[in-house]
């Protein structure tokens, strides 16, 4: 069975988190890859910026994504486009709500490909691996703690 794209849009991997710091800091922490690999990929060759293409390694797995920043909204909105070896590109799109001195992230991924059930499994890892990384976001920022959960999450015997 193969969607259409109205229900393609449907599946999507989400999760959202307030962290107790304002907008800015919370921004700068996804923009500035020195800050970002201390919670989610190892290195990254360089700053988000609109129009910018750089690469983010996960080092402990041998993996890494190409990403292309398709929009990029000071304290408000990243919108990526990024893939793994071998598959197709998915849109992540992070959105930054100012709240009091405190920010509520949402992160979306879609785009998702492959027959129903590949896509449901998609949306559903997307979410699971987009609350890790909000969980580490907000213990660096919150707690200066780095969790380590994405290098814990599937450890090497």
């Amino acid at each position: 069975m193969s969607l259409d794209r109205d229900e393609m849009i449907a599946y999507e991997g989400k999760a959202s988190m307030l962290i107790r710091k304002p907008v800015a800091e919370v921004f700068e922490a996804i923009v500035d890859p020195a800050i970002t690999s201390r919670f989610w990929f190892t290195k990254g060759s360089g700053r988000l910026e609109k129009g910018k293409r750089v690469r983010w390694d996960w080092e402990m797995y041998g993996a890494s994504a190409q990403v292309l920043v398709l929009e990029l909204e000071k304290d408000r909105r990243v919108l990526i486009e990024w893939s793994g070896a071998g598959q197709p590109p998915t849109t992540v799109e992070w959105t930054f709500a100012a709240r009091a001195g405190t920010t509520y992230v949402t992160i979306a991924n879609r785009g998702f490909g492959g027959s129903q059930d590949e896509i449901v499994k998609q949306a559903i890892d997307s979410t699971g691996g987009f609350a890790f990384h909000l969980a580490g976001l907000k213990a660096v920022l919150e707690h200066d703690i780095d969790l380590n959960l994405t290098a814990d999450h599937h450890p090497k015997d």
